[in-house]
């Protein structure tokens, strides 16, 4: 089989960042039983390890989503290997154009309209509304009289979405009439959608989806603040995996019927929902892929399932094996964010880790760091916790680092 993988993701070899530590395409891809060839970025090229004769092609170009570009790089690949039957994209930014790329190709697997179930926030509400879970009521953007219209019914806040986005990016709480008709003015509708404002504590959920859109593994976990606060307030971020309860058994049933309504299949999934304070279950959103920020490493730490690699086993060799699950744990993840105004030399970082028993990993950046803005949960940040241990133990220790974390840092003159 000719397999072909388009990476945006780097490797670092520093000992400080285990980003994308998990994603070793030369080691859970066999390069000797298949040909391999990757299209990459810059950074993306940082991340392939395999041995330079194991690699069929390496097509280097300036933006893997430039759709152009990127086709006439798989072209290219083409020309020089032959026929593509597998083309693997494993981040939120790439399923997309890796869809359009397939489609006007004629390469096997996923087209837009199935990518659209997990990319298309309207499309996978209209379905799992369909199988009877509740949503957040919701309406287009694309002319702007209905969507006041809508707002005025509803009533503020509401939330404004890209209709394709992650990452809580050009995500707004909108508060009034005025704020949306600005807000509207100053993004293209056509590409966003408007809905209710649901209160609640937001938890996700992290598993993986089987060909019968069964799940053999799934996870539960409750954030501490959550994204939108995060990227818009600058507010830290956490969750906690749940342990055993009513409520998570709850949960774990809600995320089985909205993967089955949607037909997921051979893939992770990340999908977040609400628990309002009558315990009622939302729905908010899902995602075809693994989760973000430090919730692969949190999973293979506990559970010893590292879902980049079960994805590739399930897309190159067909097979979805997952080790048996043992024992009840928890732990939890959280990020500082950057400071607000950037670039910043940092000065000196205080920690609370060497009193909590819980912290497994940390990531604070040195004195004399200058922290640049942009990147995102992956990037170096103020400060990046990851934590095992009993899951009131973990919450209790994530709060300790919220309240107890000062960093100081000193603007740089440009």
């Amino acid at each position: 089989m000719h397999i072909v993988v388009i990476n945006r993701w780097p490797r670092f070899s520093d000992g400080r960042r285990w980003d994308h530590e998990l994603s070793r395409f030369d080691e859970f891809i066999d390069h000797d039983r298949h040909r391999v060839s990757y299209v990459v970025d810059a950074v993306g090229a940082t991340g392939v390890l395999a041995e330079p004769a194991k690699i069929a092609c390496l097509v280097e170009i300036a933006d893997v989503n430039d759709f152009e570009a990127l086709c006439g790089a798989v072209r290219e690949v083409e020309a020089q290997v032959g026929r593509v039957d597998q083309l693997v994209a494993l981040s939120e930014f790439t399923l997309g154009i890796a869809a359009e790329v397939r489609e006007t190709l004629g390469i096997p697997g996923p087209r837009p309209q199935d990518v659209a179930v997990y990319r298309n926030k309207l499309t996978m509400k209209e379905l799992v509304a369909k199988a009877g879970v509740r949503v957040p009521r919701f309406v287009p953007c694309g002319d702007a009289e209905p969507a006041i219209a809508f707002a005025r019914s509803v009533g503020y806040p509401l939330i404004l979405k890209p209709v394709a986005g992650a990452a809580s990016i050009g995500v707004h709480k909108v508060d009034d009439e005025a704020a949306l008709l600005s807000l509207l003015e100053a993004v293209d509708s056509d590409d966003y959608e408007l809905e209710e404002f649901i209160e609640g504590t937001i938890h996700h959920v992290d598993g993986f989806a089987d060909n019968e859109s069964q799940i053999p593994f799934q996870s539960v976990s409750r954030y501490i603040n959550d994204c939108l606060s995060f990227e818009a307030g600058g507010e830290p971020l956490g969750s906690v995996v749940m342990q055993s309860s009513e409520l998570r058994t709850r949960i774990e049933e809600f995320a089985r019927t909205c993967v089955s309504a949607l037909g997921m299949k051979s893939m992770p999934f990340h999908l977040e929902l609400f628990v309002t304070k009558t315990g009622e279950l939302v729905f908010l959103e899902v995602a075809g892929r693994i989760g973000g920020a430090e919730v692969p490493y949190l999973t293979h730490r506990l559970f010893g399932v590292n879902l980049c690699q079960v994805w590739l086993n399930a897309l190159c060799e067909g097979t979805v094996t997952l080790p048996p699950r043992a024992g009840d744990p928890s732990g939890g993840w959280l990020i500082i964010p950057k400071p607000r105004e950037l670039p910043a030399r940092v000065v000196s970082v205080t920690s609370p880790r060497e009193s909590l028993a819980t912290v497994w990993r940390e990531l604070v950046p040195d004195a004399g760091e200058v922290m640049q803005p942009g990147g995102s949960y992956d990037a170096v940040h103020s400060g990046r916790y990851i934590l095992v241990g009993d899951e009131a133990a973990v919450e209790a220790d994530i709060r300790t680092v919220i309240a107890g974390f000062r960093i100081e840092t000193a603007p740089v003159r440009e």
